[in-house]
C-alpha cells in the first residue's frame, strides 16, 4: 500500500494479559497501516515468582513491569517498520492496560520490584488485574462501607472488587508493611507506562473512577480508610497523590529516552493512559446510549453509555465521562472467558482430538467448535457457570468457582465445550438483563476482541441474547482506540467522539437471533439462572468452603 507523506499517523498500544500489540493509524481516517506484538518476557507470574523460584499462594497473578517497556522498544519500531511510513509523520502516541493492574513505586517512578534488596518480595511487583488474592480485604470493605452507609459504594453496584485499586492495596500493607511503608506511591500500570513515555505522573480518570473508588473528585474518606487499618489512613491522598488528567488529552510530550526506544519524534504528545476496555469504545463506534461493548478475550469487559445515572446490581462502576465526555460510563465484567476455554483445552481434552485437529489443518479450539455445533441447542443436556474464574459481575465474588451439571456416561469432549461457550453467553445475559431492570436499557450488543474470530460463538451470543450483534472491524480493538485518543491529544480532534466517527469502524447486525434457538436457549437460560442464584446468592457456599481448603493445604 503505498502512503501519502501529506498524511499524518498515531500509535496506540494495547498491553493486554499476555502481550502488547502495537498499531499505526491513518489520523484521517483510521486506516491501519502496521502492526507489531511483543510477548512479556515473564509472561504471568501465578505460580512461581520467577527471580527467585519461590511458589506463589493460590489467586496470585503478579507481572513484571520491565516488560512492559520491552513492547515499547520491539513492538511500536515493528508497527513502524511494518506500516512502511517516515517515523517523523506520527504526531502522537497512547496506550491502554487492563485494570486494575497495579504496582507499588519510588518518587522517581522506579518499581519497587527493582530497588535493591525488594527484587524477592513478590508483594514488590506488578499485580495483574485477575490477582484475586485480596478478595478477603475487599470483603472487609464491602462491610464496613455497608456499615457505615458510604454513598460511593452505590456507585459499585454495591461491592468493591478484589481485583481493585484498594483491596490490593490493602492487601499489600498488611502482608508486607514494610514494603507498604517504603513505597511512596501506588499507581495503575497504565499511568507508570504514561509516566515512562512522558516523564511525569498524570493518573487517568477512567481508573481512578471504576478502579480507585473516585466518585465527584473524592477518594473514600480518611475517616474510612483509618478503620479499615490505621495504617491505610492516608493511603488516598498520600499513595494516590498526583495530578488526573482528562482522557483525549496530553500527558506530557515523548522524552528523548522514550524517543529511543520506539524510534519516533521527541516531543510528540503522549496521550493521558486508559484501560484497554473503556478506549475500545469509540474504535467500535458503541459510545451511544443503548450500545453495549462486550471485549472478549480471556475476560470480558462490558461498557456502555447512557445519558441516565442509575444504580446497577454487581456493576463494576459508573463514571461520569468515563469513556467519554457528556454521558455516563457504565462498566460490568465476567472475570473469565477466553480463559475457561483455554484451561478446558489444555487439561481436559484428550490427545485424540488434537491428532484430528491437526489432520484437518484447523486449531483445537475450531475443531472443537465444529464438532459441538453439529447438534441442536440443548442436545448435550449440561448447564455450566461460567465461575472458573470467579464472578466479577452481577455477583462480585472471586471465592465463586466453575460448575458443570448433567454429565453421563456418554458425554463427550465437544460437548462440554460447548456447555462451557454458552455459559459465557448466560454469563453475559445475566449482566444484560441486571441493566435492563435498573432502567439502563441494552438494545445492542457490539463485540470486540480476540474472541471474534469464532463465528458459532458470536451467533450463540445472539441466540442466547435474543437480539443482534454488531462486530467491531479492527481485530486490534484497544490498540485502535488508543490510537485515536492519540489523535485527539495530538490536536487532530476536538474530542474522542468526533475522532471515533471518522477513524472507528463497525460491522452493524453481523449476527441476527434465530428465533426457534432463541426459544430453546430462554429454557436453558431459565435453568442457569436457578444455578446462578443457588451458588451466588443463596446460602449454599461450598465452592467457598472448598476454596477455603485448597489455599489451607497449599499453605
Amino acid at each position: 500500500m503505498s502512503v501519502d507523506d501529506q498524511d499524518s499517523y498515531v500509535v496506540g498500544v494495547d498491553f493486554g494479559t499476555l502481550s502488547g500489540r502495537a498499531v499505526v493509524v491513518r489520523v484521517s481516517d483510521g486506516e491501519l497501516l502496521g502492526a507489531g506484538v511483543h510477548n512479556y518476557e515473564h509472561a504471568v507470574m501465578d505460580t512461581v515468582l520467577v527471580s527467585t523460584g519461590q511458589s506463589l499462594p493460590p489467586e496470585w497473578a503478579l507481572q513484571v513491569p520491565a516488560d512492559y517497556v520491552s513492547v515499547l522498544k520491539n513492538a511500536v519500531p515493528e508497527a513502524v517498520a511494518a506500516a512502511g511510513i517516515g517515523p517523523r509523520r506520527v504526531v502522537g502516541i497512547a496506550t491502554d492496560v487492563t485494570a486494575t493492574t497495579a504496582l507499588p513505586v519510588m518518587n522517581d517512578g522506579t518499581p519497587l520490584c527493582e530497588v535493591e534488596g525488594f527484587e524477592t518480595q513478590p508483594h514488590a511487583y506488578v499485580k495483574l488485574w485477575k490477582h484475586h488474592a485480596a478478595q478477603a480485604h475487599a470483603d472487609r470493605i464491602n462491610e464496613l462501607a455497608r456499615d457505615r452507609d458510604e454513598s460511593w459504594l452505590a456507585r459499585y453496584g454495591g461491592f468493591i472488587s478484589s481485583e481493585w485499586q484498594f483491596a490490593k492495596a490493602l492487601q499489600l500493607l498488611e502482608e508486607a508493611p514494610e514494603l507498604y511503608r517504603t513505597m511512596d506511591l501506588w499507581v495503575e500500570a497504565a499511568d507508570w507506562i504514561v509516566w515512562q513515555l512522558g516523564g511525569a505522573l498524570v493518573r487517568n480518570p477512567c481508573t481512578a473512577g471504576y478502579k480507585g473508588i473516585l466518585q465527584n473528585g473524592e477518594y473514600p474518606s480518611h475517616e474510612f480508610l483509618a478503620a479499615l487499618n490505621p495504617e491505610f489512613a492516608d493511603f488516598a491522598t498520600v499513595k494516590l497523590a498526583g495530578e488526573i488528567g482528562s482522557l483525549g488529552s496530553s500527558a506530557g510530550t515523548l522524552t528523548a529516552e522514550a524517543a529511543v526506544w520506539t524510534g519516533l519524534p521527541e516531543g510528540i504528545a503522549v496521550a493521558v493512559g486508559n484501560v484497554d476496555a473503556h478506549v475500545t469504545a469509540p474504535a467500535a463506534r458503541a459510545v451511544e446510549p443503548g450500545q453495549m461493548l462486550a471485549i472478549m478475550g480471556t475476560s470480558t469487559c462490558h461498557v456502555m453509555n447512557s445519558t441516565e445515572l442509575a444504580d446497577v446490581t454487581g456493576m463494576c462502576g459508573v463514571v461520569d465521562g468515563g469513556i467519554v465526555d457528556g454521558m455516563y460510563g457504565y462498566e460490568a465484567g465476567q472475570s473469565g472467558v477466553g480463559d475457561i476455554f483455554a484451561w478446558y483445552v489444555e487439561n481436559q481434552v484428550p490427545a485424540k482430538y488434537f491428532e484430528d485437529a491437526a489432520a484437518a489443518g484447523v486449531s483445537i479450539h475450531q475443531h472443537l467448535t465444529n464438532l459441538a455445533y453439529l447438534e441442536p441447542v440443548g442436545a448435550h443436556g449440561l448447564i455450566a457457570l461460567d465461575w472458573n474464574g470467579g464472578n466479577r459481575s452481577v455477583l462480585v465474588n472471586a471465592e465463586l468457582s466453575g460448575l458443570l451439571v448433567g454429565q453421563t456416561l456418554v458425554t463427550r469432549p465437544e460437548q462440554i465445550y460447548r456447555a462451557l461457550l454458552e455459559s459465557t453467553a448466560f454469563g453475559t445475559r445475566m449482566i444484560v438483563d441486571t441493566f435492563n431492570a435498573a432502567g439502563v436499557p441494552v438494545s445492542e450488543l457490539v463485540v470486540a476482541g480476540g474472541l471474534l474470530k469464532n463465528p458459532q460463538l458470536m451467533q450463540t451470543y445472539s441466540d442466547v441474547l435474543g437480539m443482534p450483534i454488531s462486530t467491531a472491524v479492527s481485530t486490534q480493538g484497544p490498540a485502535l482506540g488508543s490510537a485515536i485518543h492519540a489523535a485527539v491529544a495530538a490536536g487532530a480532534y476536538p474530542n474522542v467522539r468526533a475522532a471515533g466517527e471518522s477513524m472507528g469502524r463497525v460491522l452493524k447486525n453481523a449476527y441476527e437471533p434465530n428465533p426457534a434457538d432463541v426459544e430453546a436457549y430462554a429454557a436453558i437460560y431459565a435453568d442457569y439462572r436457578e444455578l446462578h442464584d443457588l451458588f451466588g446468592r443463596g446460602s449454599l457456599d461450598v465452592m467457598k468452603r472448598a476454596k477455603t481448603r485448597r489455599k489451607v493445604a497449599l499453605s
